[in-house]
């Protein structure tokens, strides 16, 4: 294979599209670095491994010694995406935002070289848009063009609100790739219609227009939604290895492939392979996903945490060394009795009543390995109490 190939096969692989493929193959053959850019807006205070898919896309093009710019939507979080959302999103305050901020650089660094980062926000120029300018910008796309959007056509099916400044997001997105003259833009699946205004926008502004990249989303851990930290679904790449490793080992023996394809970058030919020796039972699912679990850590975390965590985990779930277990010291003042939903809230092993309510109602929380089954139960507690939540939450009060 040429040069061109080889690269253009690593930028393909663990992609959903290209668009338009030739013209990234113009683009590569004029061997200079590419102004290759991805936003993302600072609206929660943490990454998860749905946004590490495509910071590790944008890892590759660092490693092609391409021009990686990196831009946080300090502007654009005030508005809120209102891509997959049904109705408006709150505002997040400046105070948010900054902070949200700090969080995002330090954890781009687990993926991106930072060394060789440009990092923008895009305030820098939006704030500074005249309202002659911001006339001038709107008219370039039409109304019929930005509610053919489907989170719009639902919402105005629905009867359900938009207000005016939603409308004005995909503008703004795609504004970001014509003050920094993008080659290349990198998303999710969910962000093609943002991304693709970003080619629009540079055209009416004379330039070559910028190639879209999008990678697939990440299923959440319920194997519903995409994952999110707000559903509770995510893993978050702030979080101990030992909980990642956990969490991972928690998804369904389904969902297991799609983890591999999406963050291993695991072809067919090898899941197809898998699961015929697990039809064949020549090797068991749990074992396949022990090795992915390890894999992911090892590339999110490092090889070492990696190894750590498998360990802590085999001895916890299958050799039932409760010493491993995560120690909990409750807080002074702690009621004994406890009731027990308060108990998990206090644990962080639920977020809510009502999460709890289906945790002891699909049986899944054992005290002392003992069933609860009655969501109105107190429980006394002592120093080495075990409390299993779930499959793979088990705690000890210290």
């Amino acid at each position: 294979m040429s040069s061109l190939e080889k690269t253009l096969e690593l930028i393909k692989a663990g992609t959903s599209a290209i668009i338009p493929e030739a013209e990234l193959i113009k683009k590569l053959q004029k061997n200079v670095p590419l102004h290759i850019k991805l936003g993302m807006d600072p609206t929660a205070p943490d990454l998860h491994l749905g946004h590490a898919v495509v910071l590790s896309k944008l890892k590759q093009f660092q490693d092609l010694g391409h021009t990686v710019i990196f831009i946080i939507g300090d502007f654009t979080a005030r508005i809120g995406d209102p891509t997959g959302k049904s109705k408006t999103r709150p505002p997040l305050s400046p105070e948010d935002i900054k902070k949200n901020t700090q969080t995002y650089f330090d954890q781009v660094g687990k993926i991106l070289d930072t060394s060789k980062l440009t990092v923008r926000y895009n305030s820098e120029w939006l704030d500074k848009l005249t309202i002659k300018e911001m006339i001038g910008l709107c008219a370039k796309v039409t109304l019929n063009r930005l509610t053919e959007r489907d989170d719009f056509e639902k919402r105005i099916k629905a009867s359900q609100p938009i207000s005016f400044h939603e409308l004005l997001y995909p503008l703004f997105q795609g504004y970001d790739s014509v003050v920094l003259k993008a080659d290349v833009e990198l998303g999710g699946t969910d962000q093609t219609f943002n991304l693709l205004m970003g080619r629009h926008l540079q055209e009416h502004f004379s330039q070559h227009p910028q190639v879209i990249i999008t990678t697939p989303l990440l299923e959440g851990l319920d194997g519903g939604p995409k994952m999110s930290k707000s559903l509770g679904n995510a893993i978050g790449l702030s979080e101990p290895a030992d909980q990642a490793f956990g969490k991972l080992m928690s998804i369904s023996d389904t969902l297991m492939w799609h983890y591999m394809h999406v963050l291993l970058h695991t072809n067919d030919q090898e899941i197809k392979k898998l699961q015929q020796q697990v039809i064949q039972s020549v090797v068991h699912p749990m074992d396949i996903k022990k090795n992915m679990a390890q894999a992911i850590v090892a590339r999110f975390w490092s090889a070492a945490d990696a190894e750590k965590a498998r360990q802590n985990f085999e001895a916890l779930f299958q050799q039932k060394d409760y010493s491993q277990a995560q120690e909990v010291v409750m807080p002074t003042g702690t009621p004994a009795p406890i009731w027990i939903v308060d108990l998990l809230k206090l644990l962080g092993a639920v977020s809510s009543s009502s999460d709890a309510k289906r945790l002891i109602e699909s049986g899944a929380v054992h005290v002392d390995h003992r069933l609860v089954t009655d969501f109105k139960t107190e429980i006394t507690w002592k120093p080495g109490l075990i409390i299993k939540a779930g499959k793979h939450k088990i705690y000890k009060i210290k």
